[in-house]
């Protein structure tokens, strides 16, 4: 019942709009006072599993994100796609998504994704015939791929609070992340292909193999970010924190020399973004790692467990309810909250299950890709709006129809088939 309250408490502090760091101490107190612990030794606790060599990697990606989105990074990637795609019917909507899923690779954020891709391509997808409520809701569900595709912020909170490798978890959720992208690209070109528009346009093939050369080389110091910190991590250079340290290091000189689209100032200024962001996800880490202490003391996961197995009963049954609630809880809180609080309560349900943790970051991040996306709180999708430039009401609809087509059925895919997940862990000998 105290975690019921606590959960509760989160729910609705958030709802009326407090801000996300003094709900998660709320949900603290509340669980402090229902199961009358020490909320003091457990804060030094707290305070020592916060102190992790790992978390180092958070501020860094960060800054890595912001120095990208400030570095004119996004027109060049934008280009490039275009330049891969064509200029079909549905080459605007598809070079968005690769974009974004490119984008994602390098930021780790949907929210950076959202104001560097958004910006520069709604208008002009306008247009071309997109409208800008479908613009609009295609970003906000593309820009998602950043949680799923590493390096992932969203996945470095999964592996810290669950205690699992980043470089595992990073590699269950590219699958994943491939097919999402591969499923929304294939719905946009559904949806365009009576786009009156956009007109196809065809080009000599040498014409196009040579504009092609010419916008990836303009791209390339830009596409060599993640190469260098996913080849570095696999290839057993440096470590996932060492990663984003290099990632930071490459950066600033090419934003600064070599697009020179940042200057001492904007550097400055994306150090000062990436600090408060920092805080404000350590702090809210402190809190999870402070409840999570508490349910476990209190044996809540061993009780919840029990409770599904004995009025459930049926695997499957279970999974598809920890899905629905997933996507619930990402329907009122963002998907750092998500993942500090329900994936240490939830891990010992799916463990009881026989669902492997790596394959459970997976199934965490596609859930939390079509809460964020879906009303209430709709977090990714209310910035996109914003962007846009469109109201909430004139943008679900078209919203909606990306999640049902794309978004859920790669979420049930990853959930019912650990393959997709699992198989590059596996082969690189991260999972058994």
């Amino acid at each position: 019942m105290g975690a019921l309250l606590a959960i509760a408490a989160v729910v609705v502090l958030m709802m009326i709009g407090v801000p996300v760091v003094f709900s998660f101490a709320a949900m603290t107190l509340v669980l402090s006072l229902a199961y009358d612990v020490n909320i003091s030794s457990l804060m030094t606790t707290g305070f020592w599993s916060i102190n992790s060599v790992i978390l180092l990697a958070l501020p860094l990606f960060i800054m890595t994100g912001y120095l990208m989105q400030s570095g004119g990074i996004a027109a060049r990637l934008i280009h490039f796609a275009e330049a891969i795609v064509g200029k079909s019917r549905s080459g605007m909507g598809t070079s968005m998504v690769v974009s974004c899923g490119v984008f994602g690779a390098i930021s780790g954020t949907a929210s950076a994704a959202v104001a560097a891709i958004g910006t520069i391509m709604i208008g002009p997808m306008e247009k071309h015939g997109y409208t800008r409520p479908y613009s609009t809701a295609l970003v906000g569900i593309s820009s998602l791929l950043g949680l799923l595709i590493p390096p992932s912020i969203t996945m470095i909170l999964y592996a810290v609070v669950t205690r699992q490798s980043v470089a595992a978890v990073f590699l269950a959720t590219i699958g994943p992340g491939i097919l999402l992208m591969i499923f929304l690209c294939a719905i946009n070109a559904i949806k365009m292909r009576h786009n009156p528009g956009q007109r196809g346009e065809v080009f000599p093939i040498t014409e196009r193999f040579r504009h092609i050369g010419s916008t990836g080389w303009k791209a390339l110091p830009a596409l060599m970010l993640p190469v260098i910190i996913l080849g570095g991590i696999y290839g057993g250079i440096f470590t996932p924190t060492e990663a984003a340290a290099v990632a930071v290091v490459y950066a600033i000189p090419v934003g600064l020399f070599v697009y020179r689209e940042l200057d001492l100032k904007s550097v400055v200024q994306c150090f000062i973004k990436a600090a408060t962001t920092t805080g404000v996800i350590m702090i809210i880490l402190l809190f999870s790692f402070v409840a999570s202490r508490i349910f476990t003391m209190e044996r809540v996961p061993q009780e919840l467990t029990a409770l599904l197995l004995d009025t459930v009963g049926n695997e499957l049954l279970i999974l598809l309810m920890v899905n629905v609630f997933l996507i619930l809880m990402g329907m009122i809180m963002d998907d750092v909250s998500v993942v500090a609080i329900l994936s240490p309560l939830l891990l010992p349900v799916m463990e009881s299950i026989g669902v492997h943790p790596v394959h459970f970051a997976a199934i965490v991040g596609t859930s939390v890709v079509i809460g964020c996306n879906s009303p209430p709180m709709a977090p990714i999708l209310f910035m996109s709006c914003r962007i846009g430039q469109v109201g909430m009401s004139q943008v679900i609809r078209p919203a909606f129809s990306f999640m049902l087509w794309a978004a859920l059925p790669v979420m049930l895919i990853t959930t019912y088939w650990p393959s997709l997940s699992l198989f590059l862990p596996r082969l690189l000998g991260y999972v058994n």
